[in-house]
């Protein structure tokens, strides 16, 4: 399948080219960039040299429609919005990597995102990236909207408990510590190493614009309304998330009852691992360990003095929070092994 990319000079479109280059089943036929038309992808992502002669070229949808058969919108959030109802027009496959077709209720843009939407009609066909719960709605969309990477986090955490009814669904407790690739790769004076470096700095604490699809994907597995309080640190790392969940249960609970809803929901999921152990370095998830996969590492523990259940959940946010559930989805829209081009360890020592 020949693949373009739409805005490949960010963080995002950066790891898309990486996976993509060395997919055996796929050929990355066009790249765009607004600001660096003509010049080497390597020069933009140093990594690639070597894997790739491609330059960047201007944003044609003729061209892309002569030449790909799907398409990566990797644009800022508002981006593609307009940009997505011409591609598909041109009877182009489009994976969204933004944030603009992820909900469902158009209603919900202006609440979280403060703007109105524009093609509400497109919500309702639009596939949710994330293939453990949406495998076959991907497999048959021609269009996948892939989830936000602390939303990721947060969803994978909970909805194994959230579907089993084993807590309280109106008291959720998200609280996520993210590194510095999250906020994109343009700087700002918040981003800006010597302020951020050395320090933890909680932002966005209240209203997040994740909590949307945060509490749309918790609803479908749950016969209570779902009310998350999320949080996010900016913290001294460059890639990774930890989400601790903290949630209260409705009745004592033993570990045979997380252990049996964590089993459930991800029995054979190539990219869901457990860890939780009582001997070596790593005895719960740490972002660090899962830094260049496509894994999501759960965990828990029970909290009995407080009758509180904590779940830890550790991602890559620019592989599992972004490009690799992106290639993930591609894989099954290709109706291939969906670990096609993605199983890969990450480094130990990193």
């Amino acid at each position: 399948m020949k693949i373009g990319i739409i805005g490949g000079t960010g963080y995002v479109g950066g790891e898309l080219l990486r996976l993509l280059l060395l997919h055996p089943e796929v050929e990355v036929a066009m790249v765009t960039s607004r600001q660096t038309v003509g010049e080497y992808i390597f020069s933009v992502h140093p990594n690639l040299r070597g894997l790739t002669q491609l330059k960047f070229v201007p944003m044609n949808i003729d061209e892309l429609q002569k030449n790909c058969e799907l398409v990566f919108t990797a644009t800022p959030h508002g981006g593609s919005v307009n940009l997505v109802p011409k591609l598909l027009k041109a009877g182009l496959k489009i994976i969204d990597m933004s944030a603009d077709f992820r909900l469902k209720n158009p209603d919900y843009y202006e609440t979280w995102y403060g703007w109105k939407h524009t093609h509400p009609e497109l919500l309702r066909e639009t596939a949710y990236g994330m293939p453990e719960f949406h495998r076959e709605e991907i497999r048959s969309a021609r269009l996948v909207a892939c989830p936000g990477c602390m939303a990721s986090a947060v969803i994978f955490a909970l909805i194994p408990i959230v579907k089993a009814d084993l807590v309280d669904t109106k008291h959720l407790i998200a609280d996520l510590k993210v590194g510095s690739s999250g906020g994109g790769s343009k700087p700002t004076v918040a981003s800006h190493h010597p302020e951020r470096f050395g320090g933890v700095r909680p932002y966005k604490v209240t209203m997040h614009r994740h909590i949307g699809e945060v509490e749309q994907e918790l609803n479908a597995f749950s016969t209570d309304p779902i009310r998350i309080s999320f949080t996010p640190h900016a913290v001294n790392m460059i890639r990774g998330i930890l989400a601790t969940i903290h949630a209260f249960p409705k009745r004592p609970l033993t570990n045979k009852d997380v252990w049996k809803a964590l089993r459930s929901t991800y029995a054979g999921e190539p990219f869901i691992r457990f860890v939780k152990y009582v001997k070596g370095r790593y005895q719960l998830p740490d972002p660090k360990i899962t830094q260049g996969t496509n894994y999501c590492d759960l965990g828990f523990e029970i909290d009995k003095h407080a009758n509180r259940l904590i779940v830890f959940s550790a991602i890559d946010n620019m592989v599992k929070g972004a490009s690799g559930q992106g290639v993930q989805c591609l894989n099954i829209m290709m109706d291939i092994d969906e670990t096609t081009g993605l199983k890969s360890t990450g480094f130990h020592p990193m």
